[in-house]
């Protein structure tokens, strides 16, 4: 699957915040998705390039991955678990 190619249900930006805010923000948006739905996280903390995969692993839902661009972190995650 080409990150390009996915289009996420929900896009929610956290640019400016740093730990633990991303984490708090994407489990609070992701608790209002439905399952097999996307979200795309917009960051430019450093810190979610292994927190966001981490926070996955932890909860059950599926990293699809990541590109950077222009200082921003495009994270995209799939809801396959309730939270």
């Amino acid at each position: 699957m080409n990150l390009e190619d996915i289009k996420p249900d929900v896009v929610h930006d956290v640019v400016g915040t740093f730990c633990p805010v991303p984490i708090a923000e994407t489990s609070k948006v992701m608790k209002g998705m439905k399952l097999g739905e996307v979200l795309e996280l917009i960051a430019d903390d450093p810190g979610v390039i292994e927190d966001i995969p981490a926070w996955c692993n932890a909860t059950g839902q599926e990293f699809l991955g990541m590109y950077e661009e222009d200082g921003e972190y495009h994270l995209f995650v799939r809801k396959v678990k309730e939270l």
